[in-house]
């Protein structure tokens, strides 16, 4: 079983939420793996205290153009066709610029004379631990790379074929988020009950109907803001899976980087119903 936790904005409590199921299914003897894809801010191995015990490095084709093969401007195919800019012909010659390759091997493809050869660029590494019992991958961006998902989908390539592996998504509805929810069985979104977090809250919703997807959503800070949030699950008939009370104490907690469920056991219960909630909506194969 393959689950997301996404959230429309930073800062909402998702990786809390992550951590924290995670952790609680470990500990009913669950097969759980946690996949931190915030690949440029990940933080999710600080909760569970997890010690990294493997790290490799990660790196992605890029084209090298051979000019002395290049037949320029009589050509110039690599560059027409590069649909993300990442080839221009600049002083006589085929310039690349690797931080916008997709590395999607079209100017190898096109090249009539194969004046393009085949280099490559790191774009980060990805890490394998465990902490608390739960075991951990995850992802940290090169400083200064521009794309996270050929990174975020190496991330998740390496999780366990078995059991339970909860993708914790970054923030936002971007290219990196839509890279998380590929090949999901479900989609845990979580909110905070304000009018910021309502109106992404409302994107992200719109994002996972398009691709299908089922979801369920989550209130964490229940109490903190107003109703709205819970109108508008309730007028698009969105299951809601739990409600997390807004709680100075557990905000000290998560300041500390300490589970909720260490730090208060009453959150124990909110997360079983969670789990229990999470399974009948996937058995009844609701959107």
């Amino acid at each position: 079983m393959r689950l997301a936790i996404i959230s429309g904005k930073g800062g909402t409590g998702k990786t809390t939420v992550a951590v924290n199921l995670a952790l609680y299914l470990q500990k009913e003897g669950q097969k759980v793996c946690l996949a931190d894809c915030d690949v440029e801010e990940p933080n999710a191995h600080f909760f569970l205290d997890a010690a990294w015990s493997r790290e490799n490095r990660q790196t992605v084709a890029v084209p090298e153009i051979d000019n002395t093969k290049c037949l320029g401007e009589s050509c110039l195919q690599c560059v027409n066709e590069c649909r993300f800019n990442s080839l221009i012909w600049i002083a006589d010659k085929v310039m690349v610029f690797p931080e916008l390759c997709h590395a999607c091997g079209l100017c190898f493809f096109l090249c009539p004379v194969q004046a393009v050869d085949e280099s490559t660029r790191e774009i980060g590494l990805v890490r394998h631990g465990k902490g608390r019992g739960v075991e951990v991958c995850g992802g940290l961006l090169r400083i200064g790379e521009a794309m996270a998902p050929p990174l975020i989908r190496r991330v998740l390539k390496s999780t366990p074929g078995q059991g339970i592996v909860i993708a914790d998504a970054p923030p936002g509805t971007s290219c990196p988020v839509m890279e998380t929810l590929r090949d999901v069985d479900y989609v845990i979104l979580v909110g905070e009950p304000t009018p910021f977090g309502l109106h992404d809250f409302k994107i992200a919703v719109e994002l996972v109907r398009k691709l299908g997807l089922a979801l369920g959503t989550v209130i964490n800070r229940d109490g903190m803001g107003d109703d709205q949030m819970e109108k508008y699950i309730r007028h698009e008939r969105l299951p809601l899976l739990a409600r997390l009370p807004y709680s100075r104490q557990a905000a000290a907690a998560c300041s500390r980087a300490e589970p909720l469920l260490e730090a208060m056991p009453e959150f124990k219960e909110i997360y079983r119903n969670m789990w229990e909630n999470l399974q009948k909506e996937m058995q009844a194969g609701g959107k």
